[in-house]
């Protein structure tokens, strides 16, 4: 099987020509109509990112993944050099095409010299850094060659794809190497999935996101339409998902290209939490409440009176002689001896939670490798994380919740599809073979 290794600068722009060449030499091949994009888990940061060529002459580019994101976010302070890079003009195809509005455009250079990222008579979008909460209109417009290779099968090219540039003080917090963020938000024109079905007609505004669980073994995202394949076995993980329509949040203006859904209740063990349940929808007046789904948080974060009852039931449903500890970091809020823990193909033997989606017998079933974290050699803690959420989400599910599940998102149906555990079905989100798409 061949597996993916971020390559040299050098080596990734001539394989990509290489592979250009090859393509529209021989017209037998079948083109794709569903990319893979390999997903890597950042050890220090336990962020997501990936690799996209960007530029001409064509360079790899590390993305974080961003759900919510608007579109392709870049650093254009730190060395972007492109002779093909064109700013979006007042008045443009490309504005229009990104939905600017004509007030978010005009003269916004202060440097000497024009320059990526710094040009007048240009739009300017909304963007932001979700890790650190900072959004700014002050993001230019503009287009330049991408292209998606996977070594050695899949490329796809567009030599105008939009994407947006910012200065390097937005791009915080990123994982060395790291210069932007890869934006799949579902109401963005210029998004990644969107952008790519509406340039090209062999892709659909689907994709799947399968996140590994290990910091050594890629997972991977899907664009386009399924069955979306692992392999030893063959499976198509995107048979019998448990699908519930996306919610949107046009209260926010800052969460509505974001993605989130119904959760109508929790239980844990079976058995019901006591919740306010007022705080699990989205409220009409100001957008506050409701569940979003991040890929930019390492742990699922839930309102401190969510959290306290999750807590407490999860706590008085682990097994008798398993010894409540203090948490031995400020992070988590409940901690226990490992010792007496038992271990199945699903991770930790604990008590088992479920999200209760749009109707009791659809929910999210969340197993003891995505409901705990071993914090040292003696000590789990619940992967969940108390906050203050009265200005924002009641719940937040990160990446921690996501790992080794399949989502779906069919943005044409307005619906995602949720898989729990793939380690049921004995294999994972690093099992995928680009084989496949011969």
């Amino acid at each position: 099987m061949l597996t993916f290794k971020p390559p040299s600068s050098s080596n990734y722009t001539f394989f990509l020509l290489f592979l250009l060449l090859n393509i529209s030499l021989c017209s037998a091949i079948v083109l794709p109509t569903t990319l893979t994009l390999p997903v890597t888990k950042d050890p220090s940061t336990l962020q997501y990112n990936t690799v996209i060529g960007q530029r001409t002459p064509l360079v790899p580019v590390n993305f974080t993944i961003d759900l919510g994101g608007r579109s392709l976010l870049v650093d254009c302070e730190r060395g972007y050099d492109s002779s093909t890079y064109k700013p979006a003009r007042c008045n443009s195809t490309q504005c229009s095409f990104a939905k600017v509005d004509s007030d978010a455009c005009g003269d916004y250079c202060s440097k000497p010299r024009p320059q990526p990222g710094c040009n007048n008579n240009t739009c300017h979008t909304l963007v932001g850094n979700p890790i650190i909460n900072h959004y700014t209109y002050g993001a230019e417009l503009a287009e330049d060659v991408l292209a998606i290779g996977v070594v050695p099968i899949i490329l796809i090219s567009q030599p105008r794809f939009i994407f947006t540039c910012v200065e390097s003080y937005i791009m915080r917090r990123l994982g060395k190497g790291v210069t932007g963020f890869a934006g799949f938000g579902h109401d963005s024109t210029i998004s990644l999935p969107n952008q790519l079905a509406l340039l090209d007609s062999r892709f659909t505004r689907k994709f799947g996101i399968c996140l590994s669980s290990s910091t050594r073994s890629s997972g991977v995202i899907f664009i386009g339409s399924s069955p979306y394949y692992v392999y030893y076995p063959m499976i198509d993980i995107s048979n019998n998902l448990v699908y519930t329509k996306l919610i949107t949040n046009p209260r926010d203006l800052l969460k509505t290209s974001e993605y989130f859904v119904q959760v109508s209740s929790i239980r844990i063990a079976g058995q019901d939490v006591p919740l306010n349940k007022t705080l699990l929808y989205i409220s009409k007046k100001n957008g506050v409440g409701g569940t979003q789904i991040s890929t930019t948080i390492p742990f699922t974060i839930l309102h401190t009176s969510i959290y306290d009852a999750v807590k407490t039931a999860f706590l008085k449903a682990i097994p008798k002689n398993v010894t409540i500890v203090e948490p031995p970091m400020k992070r988590f809020g409940a901690c226990f001896s490992s010792k007496n823990i038992g271990r199945t193909n699903v991770g930790p033997d604990v008590p088992i939670i479920d999200f209760v989606l749009h109707k009791p017998s659809a929910y999210w079933r969340i197993y003891g490798a995505n409901s705990v974290v071993q914090v040292n050699k003696d000590v789990m803690c619940l992967a969940f994380v108390g906050r203050d959420q009265t200005w924002g989400p009641s719940i937040v599910i990160g990446g921690h919740q996501l790992e080794e599940n399949l989502l779906l998102f069919d943005l044409p149906r307005n619906k995602i599809g949720f898989s729990s555990s793939l380690k049921l079905q004995k294999t994972s989100c690093a099992k995928y073979d680009y084989a496949s798409k011969i």
